[in-house]
Parts: C-alpha cells; sequence; structure tokens
C-alpha cells in the first residue's frame, strides 16, 4: 500500500506553489518596507518555553502540542505558534541589550492537533511580526497598519479589523473577580474546559466555542469597562493613531485571543465575506512575555498569519495569479548534432538569467512540442541542421502565434522585448 501524507499535512506542488512563493515576496518586501529583519528559530524548543510563554491553560498547551521525549530525555515541542520562539531568540541572542526597538518578521511552520479543515492543518504556516523594546501605542498602530497593508496588497476585501484592550496586571484582577462573580451561578452548566478555566482564567470563557459558554458569556461584563486610567490612555491613543492613517476598525469587547501572554491591545483582522467568515490575522501587545521566559523586562507588540488560510481567502475572493515559474522559452531539437547544440544554447542562456526547458528524454519533435506544450513556455524555438548552419533560429511566441528567424545570439534580446 502507498504511503500517504500524514492527516493534517499537505504538499505543495508546483502547480500552486507560484502562489504561496507571490504571497512570500510581498510579505517579505512589505517587511522591509516597515524596517523588520527576518528572524529563523528552530522547528521545535523546549516544552517548558511553551508552558510559559503560551499559558498553561490555554487549548494550544493543553490539547494540540506534538511533544515528545528526546535520547537525552529532554522534553521536547514542535512549535505551535511563532511569538513565543522569536522571544526566546531576542533574549538568546541579547538582542535586548542594543538600542531598541528591535523588529523581527519571520516565516515559519507550526503544529498543532487539531481537527484538520479548509484553511487549517495540523502542519500549518505562519507569517508574523514581533516588536520589541517600547511600550507606545504607535508601535502597536504600525504592526496593525503592516497587516492592513498586507492584505490589501494581497487583494483580499470585505475584511474588518477589530480591537479590544485586555487589560493589564493592575487592572485585570478587578475585571476578573467582576467577571467570575457573574459566572459564578452559571457553574454548573459551563463545559468542562471552562470550568477548568474558572479559577485559572476565566477570560478565556469569554471566546469558548462552546454554543453554552457562548449563550452564558454574551451577558458578561466587558474588560472595557474594568480598564485602570493607563490601559484606558493606551486604548485611545491606538485609536488615535489609526485615525491619523486612516485606517478602519470596530471595537469589540469579546476579542481576548487564544493565548495568556496579551496585555491592552488585542486585534482581529476578519473576513465579512459570506461563506468565508473567520479570522485572518491575530495579534496584540505582550509587554511581561519577554520576562516570563527568562530575559529582562522589554515590552513587545506583534500578529501572526496562517498562509493556508490567507492563500483559501485568495481562491474564494476569485484572485488569479499569473504562474511565474514557467519557462520563458522551450527549445526543441531534430537530430543529434541538433541536440548538442540545442543542449550548448540552452545553457547559455540560462547563463544569462533565461528560463529554458529542454526535452531530456530524447523523444521525437512531435513529443517534445508536446511537452512544451504541457509546460506553457512563452516562446518556442526548433533547431535543425539547417539553423545549425545559417546559425539562426526560428522563435515562435506560443501566445500570439508569430515567429520570426533570428540569430541565435538575439534569442535573449527577443524575449525580453
Amino acid at each position: 500500500m502507498a504511503i500517504k501524507a500524514p492527516k493534517g499535512t499537505k504538499d505543495t506542488m508546483p502547480k500552486d506553489s507560484y502562489k504561496v512563493q507571490y504571497i512570500e515576496r510581498e510579505f517579505y518586501e512589505l517587511c522591509r518596507r516597515y524596517g523588520f529583519g527576518e528572524v529563523r528559530t528552530p522547528m521545535f524548543e523546549s516544552t517548558e518555553l511553551f508552558n510559559r510563554g503560551v499559558g498553561e491553560t490555554t487549548d494550544i498547551v493543553q490539547k494540540e502540542m506534538y511533544t515528545f521525549e528526546d535520547l537525552g530525555h529532554r522534553s521536547i515541542t514542535l512549535k505551535p505558534e511563532g511569538t513565543s520562539p522569536a522571544v526566546r531568540a531576542f533574549i538568546e541572542s541579547h538582542d535586548y541589550a542594543e538600542m531598541q526597538p528591535t523588529k523581527y518578521y519571520y516565516d515559519t511552520p507550526c503544529f498543532r492537533y487539531e481537527r484538520p479543515q479548509a484553511g487549517r492543518l495540523r502542519e500549518f504556516h505562519q507569517f508574523g511580526v514581533e516588536n520589541f523594546g517600547t511600550p507606545d501605542m504607535m508601535a502597536d498602530a504600525e504592526v496593525i497598519a503592516l497587516a492592513s497593508d498586507f492584505i490589501k496588497i494581497v487583494g483580499i476585501k470585505d475584511v474588518e479589523l477589530r480591537i479590544n484592550s485586555v487589560g493589564c496586571r493592575q487592572c485585570r484582577p478587578v475585571y476578573r473577580t467582576a467577571l467570575q462573580d457573574y459566572l459564578r451561578p452559571y457553574y454548573e452548566e459551563l463545559s468542562d474546559i471552562s470550568k477548568e478555566r474558572f479559577d485559572a482564567n476565566p477570560m478565556r470563557i469569554i471566546d469558548s466555542k462552546d454554543p453554552r459558554d457562548q449563550e452564558i458569556a454574551a451577558d458578561a461584563p466587558v474588560m472595557l469597562d474594568h480598564l485602570c486610567e493607563d490601559c484606558k490612555a493606551s486604548f485611545e491613543s491606538l485609536k488615535a493613531n489609526l485615525d491619523a492613517m486612516d485606517i478602519k476598525y470596530t471595537v469589540d469587547p469579546r476579542i481576548v485571543r487564544g493565548l495568556d501572554y496579551y496585555t491592552k491591545t488585542a486585534f482581529e483582522f476578519v473576513t465579512t465575506k459570506i461563506g468565508a467568515q473567520g479570522t485572518i490575522c491575530g495579534g496584540g501587545r505582550y509587554d511581561h512575555l519577554v520576562e516570563e521566559i527568562g530575559g529582562p523586562s522589554v515590552p513587545g507588540v506583534g500578529f501572526g498569519l496562517g498562509k493556508e488560510r490567507l492563500l483559501l481567502l485568495m481562491e474564494q475572493n476569485d484572485i488569479v495569479l499569473e504562474d511565474t515559474n514557467v519557462p520563458d522559452i522551450s527549445i526543441s531539437y531534430i537530430g543529434d548534432n541538433a541536440r548538442l547544440y540545442a543542449i550548448d544554447l540552452v545553457h547559455e542562456l540560462r547563463e544569462k538569467g533565461v528560463a529554458v526547458s529542454i526535452d531530456t528524454l530524447n523523444r521525437n519533435l512531435k513529443g517534445q512540442m508536446k511537452y512544451a506544450n504541457k509546460l506553457a513556455a512563452r516562446y518556442s524555438v526548433v533547431i535543425g541542421d539547417e539553423e545549425i548552419e545559417k546559425g539562426v533560429v526560428t522563435l515562435k511566441n506560443m501566445v500570439s502565434g508569430e515567429q520570426k528567424e533570428i540569430n541565435a545570439n538575439d534569442i535573449t534580446k527577443e524575449i525580453e522585448k
């Protein structure tokens, strides 16, 4: 029996890889313009990093991590998200000792054991940015602006930015008490996971996916009504910065995000397109995460964005991309002398930066042309003894059907017109 890819994983084949390469190029270039540098972290980390960073009460840590013991009896986890490894790298590299802010972006595979569905896999790929070293809401607005610009660049429409404040260590305990007081009469009606969270992290009950939990939480008190003066001022500053850039938003007090490390700003970009509802991108501020992972007290803000989800939405938005991996030209040959001449010409053209295809199965001309059509090359050339003797080739435009006889040395010049 043939071996198949594990459940929840997906191969990206050449017929689709150009789409992935397109969004990667656009994201990298946009991050460059915003002054972010790339960080690459290992695929696996110490399990303790995610227990402390993501939070032991989260679904990720409790139910979704791929964790194993290595041969050295160390607990290792395939990374389920990108922020904690970026923070660990920030600390380990001592970048915190440099002039701040420090701005990273990353493009990384992540792993979560959850039910596979459209746009959500067990191995998925995540774009993300992290901005360390500034408590100013201008940094939060800049991160949001980057995400907003990227979503526009790839052409996705019907997207709404939703923002909230999840408070800080000063005001969150006050809200926590108010929330528990509200939920206590409904305790026995809560789902099992929400009962576990009642004492450990009751805010997570607000974003529970359980239908009864959602009914109960509908009239629960909200964090925005319990913010301290500093958090109120920060939230107003965030809105002012977004207003200054003319970035539209909706205040949504139900956004708490699924990770325990957030403080103050929390945001999501949500698609409102019918049949495609869901979060495209989410992030927020984490002023204590660096310290909790073992570094100094350095604030941070960032976001994560799933590539598979993004590509699915682009498809649903009928966004058609040009396949940039098709050859510029296909070269066919007739006879052994022409074959040797052709392979030399192909090599020369490739050295000049031209993408060239040539049949390596030594098929007849009809078979070669069929192969060229399959590759959808923009131009084609057929070489025989007569062409070699004259030093010319017949160049055919495969789109328009136009063909002309040119000097073999002029191929590059002609296809670049």
